[in-house]
């Protein structure tokens, strides 16, 4: 499954610009952006996928071209997908940008419980 790679730098020059410390892993057919060890924005086909504080995700969701990530077929939490047409400019995509490094910075993932 390919990916959009123009929109994966765009994410990569844009991370380096603000000096966020990230890690790049190629993931679920595309391209994840780990901050602080949290997977918090990345690339699934021509789409932004992107982490949000639980605080914050209602009125995300309400935002236009953004709905719950389903990649799994059902909703994951705390998950949106946003279109293209929500990142045309690059000003669009900082602030998608600036709401994945505040999860990386405040967000909290629960661990799974090893068997």
């Amino acid at each position: 499954m390919a990916f959009d790679e123009i929109l994966g730098e765009r994410i990569k020059t844009q991370l380096d610009q603000m000096g966020t410390k990230h890690v790049e892993k190629h993931m679920f057919g595309g391209l994840g952006f780990m901050i602080a060890d949290k997977m918090c924005i990345g690339v699934v086909k021509n789409e932004l996928m992107l982490r949000v504080l639980p605080e914050r995700i209602e009125k995300v969701l309400l935002t236009p071209n953004v709905r719950p990530m389903d990649f799994t077929g059902r909703p994951m939490k705390g998950f949106v997908f946003i279109k293209p047409e929500g990142f045309v400019n690059d000003e669009d995509l900082s602030n998608w940008i600036d709401i994945a490094v505040e999860f990386g910075k405040f967000g909290v993932v629960k661990s799974k419980k090893k068997k």
